[in-house]
Formats: structure tokens, sequence, C-alpha cells
């Protein structure tokens, strides 16, 4: 299956960049990362707090059927321009990377067509690395797929 989302992660650096173009107008694709029921859905995740606003917040976990917490995340908004950008901290709880910085800029293509560009700062390279050695491309790939699929039926 190709992969349709792009990592950009040249060697030695403290980032890396993502880049997916989505079979979505603007506004919907904005919206499956600021509203708590669409990120829900394509992360399969339980949103306990999603906040649209600069210096607001979010956490997320994930449990399994037994209700064991496999999955938790959280992070602070730093800055939200509606439909162009949102900065951000994310950390993912237990695995060790520390707080990452994200970029995420929201741009039109056409009237049907946008893409997402995310730029994330890691504290050093070798965090990053430990980021990319996880099955980190195939879950993102995975997951923007999901969130195409689910916000075409949206429209």
């Amino acid at each position: 299956m190709e992969r349709k989302t792009i990592i950009d992660a040249a060697e030695g650096r403290c980032d890396l960049s993502i880049t997916r173009a989505f079979d979505l107008p603007l506004n919907l694709l904005y919206r499956a990362y600021t509203e708590a029921e669409f990120v829900a859905e394509w992360m399969g995740t339980k949103v306990l707090q999603l906040d649209r606003h600069s210096m607001g917040g979010y956490r997320f976990e994930t449990s399994d059927s037994q209700g064991n917490v496999l999955f938790k995340a959280h992070g602070t908004l730093h800055e939200v321009l509606p439909e162009q950008r949102i900065v951000r901290t994310f950390e993912m709880e237990g695995a060790g990377l520390g707080a990452q910085l994200e970029f995420l800029e929201f741009e039109a293509l056409d009237e049907d067509r946008s893409q997402l560009r995310i730029h994330t700062l890691y504290r050093t390279a070798a965090l990053r690395d430990r980021q990319l050695s996880m099955p980190f491309a195939y879950g993102i790939n995975m997951a923007h797929d999901r969130l195409e699929k689910i916000m075409l039926n949206k429209l």
C-alpha cells in the first residue's frame, strides 16, 4: 500500500517534517485536528481535553478492552490560527521521548484538497531517532488514511 504521508528526517538533526495532501477541503482537515469527536474517531483514542484556543491544552488516553491504559499523551497549545496553524507541545507519557514542539500548518490546495505540514522539534537527535525506530511512519500513514476516510464521510 502506498504511503501518502511523507516523512523527511535528515541524518543527525533534531527535527523532522511530515507532509500529507488530503482529498478533503481545508475546513474538514482542520476540524479533524480540533474537534474532539473527530480526533477520537480517527485516532481511536479517548479525548479527555481538547481546547481550541491559544494557551489551551489537550490530553488523550487509549485503553484496551480490560481498561489497561496503553497510550497517554498531552500538550499545550501555544498558538491557534483557525484553518492556518497550530503550534503545540506533544508528549507521549512513558515513551521516554520527552516533550516535542510541533508546528502544524494547514493549506488549501484547491476547493476539495488540502495539505498538512508538520514540523517537529526534539530535544536531541537521539530522541528523534528513537521515535523513528518505532513503527512511526507506518502509524502516521495509517492514522492519516483513517482521518481522510472518516472525514470524507462528513462531506
